[in-house]
């Protein structure tokens, strides 16, 4: 199972989401979790990870979740120089048994190209980090990903739903026919 996972912030409440899919090109999730949090640590510049990995590591833990990867909305390493991230500081607290890919909208300060993936015909790129595989195949189980704009399908299912706080239901998911992707941005 890979599990998509995105996490909210409202006043001092967390909502975290995940969605379990089997395959990359999956235009549904098998499998919806949700759990919530009512202890926020404050934003510290540049500890992102202290906010976001206990909300994470809070789904895995209460749904008893051991995925074969995790993809989560944010870096893994950051920049040129690799510093840890979210996904790396999730990888290390997770032993390294579980594999995670990042996926940012925004670059990062000195964010390498080789992280670019643009999906469709989007000019805009996705930035796609990885540990524990390899950052080609992290980049292409992303955009084989179901969805015909920038953002796969299941990715921006779990942003909703952790902001909406509940499961839509699989009857009212209606996506198109899955297209082909490209590496590189024209």
């Amino acid at each position: 199972m890979k599990l998509a996972v995105d996490v909210d912030y409202r006043d001092d409440r967390v909502s975290i989401a995940g969605l379990a899919f089997s395959r990359w090109e999956d235009a549904q999730a098998a499998e919806f979790f949700h759990s919530t949090l009512n202890k926020v640590e404050d934003y510290q510049p540049g500890q992102f990870y202290r906010r976001e990995m206990p909300a994470i590591l809070h789904l895995l833990d209460e749904h008893k979740l051991s995925p074969d990867i995790i993809v989560i909305d944010g870096y893994v390493s950051l920049g040129r120089e690799q510093k840890p991230g979210l996904g790396r500081h999730l990888y290390n607290a997770l032993q390294g048994r579980i594999p995670v890919i990042g996926v940012a909208k925004n670059p990062f300060r000195d964010t390498t190209t080789e992280s670019e993936a643009c999906r469709g015909s989007s000019r805009r790129p996705l930035y796609v980090t990885s540990a524990g595989i390899g950052l080609e195949e992290a980049k292409q189980s992303i955009l084989s990903m179901h969805g015909k704009y920038r953002l796969p399908t299941l990715l921006k299912e779990a942003d909703r739903l952790c902001r909406e706080n509940r499961p839509r239901s699989s009857a009212k998911l209606r996506f198109a026919n899955r297209t082909t992707w490209r590496v590189g941005c024209a």
